[in-house]
């Protein structure tokens, strides 16, 4: 049974940092793309980085750009995303998701996801 774990979510004062896990069972992450999204209340899902199959490339959208990294430690089967200088327009519930595709579609290419990890940046 293919599971996908995120945790490190949390209440965080702007500019400040967190790190999210997102821990796998049933499946090797290295052979993966691995994307993590992020849902704000009242709005959709947004895709917001990912990581290659393989290469490990990585790729982030503009509004996290300079700010997030995403890496991967194939020992713990685990994927990470670095938060850094967070804003309060960063808040929301982070899942991640596996696929044989790049993706940041959350309706493209993505055959397994987390339940989700709730960040909320608020002084």
């Amino acid at each position: 049974q293919v599971q996908l774990v995120e945790s490190g979510g949390g209440l965080v004062q702007p500019g400040g940092s967190l790190r999210l896990s997102c821990a796998a069972s049933g499946l090797a992450l290295e052979y993966y793309f691995i994307s993590w999204f992020r849902q704000a209340p009242g709005k959709e899902r947004e895709g917001v980085s990912y990581i290659s199959a393989g290469d490990s490339r990585t790729y982030y959208t503009e509004p996290v750009k300079g700010r997030f990294t995403i890496s991967r430690d194939n020992a713990k089967n685990t994927v990470y995303l670095q938060m850094n200088n967070l804003k309060p327009e960063d808040t929301g519930v982070y899942y991640c998701a596996a696929g044989t595709v790049r993706s940041l579609r959350a309706d493209y290419g993505l055959d397994y996801w987390g339940k989700g990890t709730l960040v909320t940046v608020s002084s």
